[in-house]
């Protein structure tokens, strides 16, 4: 069976996309992050509650989840008699931007999961079966390299995406069974996520939602598994990271985002990523890919 060893790699080295296939007897410790890319994880065996953006999914195997570039994530892996297993792929923006040309955007899916701030797909055994192979045709090309493998997988890829597309549109309704949320923290991330760039404080938003300091924070905590502080400081320098790529200044990114101190910015910056903005403004890498 092919799989790899999990490594905490933090960029995309390979063009379009790249697949991986874990399996974990001793799961890692995976803290919240963040990438620049899609992502698309595929859920196989194990005991996990899924962290995506304040809701958290009690994972069945099968589920597959979506992110995109701004959602803040992480796994919560529990003891299980199961090893932890799971496949993974990320793909970038050319991917996409290339089957646009063709009249196809297969973004879509990902955009409403993250308008709809809901990211879990639950496939028939019909769909998970036909995902199923398409991941085994990734996986027996990565390891015959044949002639026209590279076709082959990209084949794959766009089959997945369809295939997945068409999966998140049928998921029924009673998965929501399995979403564990709460009103007010999705009111509060809503509300971050369009004023970034304004006063943010935990006196400000307590006001502006009529609670008080200490029940806004214990329930911002609880739900989302960061602090609102930890929670709006990602948020702000992800944003700046996605603007910079699209090619915004520095100079505007980071006052748009909510920064007023350059020097404050480029610390927590360098912390976050481990490079300067300007890598980003002229690279344009993927980055944060931790599962």
């Amino acid at each position: 069976m092919y799989k790899e060893d999990f490594t905490q790699r933090q960029i995309m080295i390979h063009h379009f996309y790249e697949y991986h296939h874990y399996r974990d007897e001793h799961p890692p410790e995976v803290d919240f992050h963040e990438h620049a890319f899609y992502e698309i994880y595929l859920f196989i065996s194990g005991n996990v509650n899924y962290i995506i953006e304040g809701r958290t999914y009690k994972l069945q195997p099968g589920d597959i989840l979506l992110t995109n570039n701004s959602d803040i994530h992480r796994p919560d892996i529990l003891p299980s008699d199961q090893p932890y297993e799971r496949a993974i792929i990320w793909l970038d923006e050319d991917l996409f931007n290339g089957l646009c040309l063709i009249g196809e955007d297969l973004t879509v899916c990902f955009k409403d999961a993250a308008r709809r701030n809901y990211r879990l797909i639950r496939p028939t055994q019909f769909q998970r079966t036909q995902i199923q192979k398409m991941c085994e045709v990734l996986e027996f090309e990565h390891a015959n390299h044949q002639i026209g493998s590279r076709v082959q997988s990209y084949a794959a890829i766009i089959t997945i995406l369809v295939l997945l597309s068409r999966a998140y549109y049928d998921t029924p309704d009673s998965a929501q069974e399995d979403v564990t949320e709460s009103d007010l923290v999705n009111r509060i991330i809503l509300y971050i996520n369009e004023h970034l760039s304004d006063n943010l404080t935990l006196d400000a938003l307590a006001e502006h939602f009529y609670i008080s300091k200490y029940h806004l924070g214990h329930q911002f905590k609880q739900f989302t598994g960061l602090s609102l502080y930890q929670y709006i400081m990602k948020k702000r320098l992800t944003v700046a990271r996605n603007r910079l790529t699209l090619g915004t200044p520095v100079t505007t990114a980071y006052i748009e985002c909510g920064f007023n101190d350059y020097s404050n910015f480029l610390k927590a910056f360098k912390r976050e990523f481990g490079c300067n903005p300007s890598y980003f403004s002229k690279n344009k890498p993927s980055v944060r890919n931790t599962m």
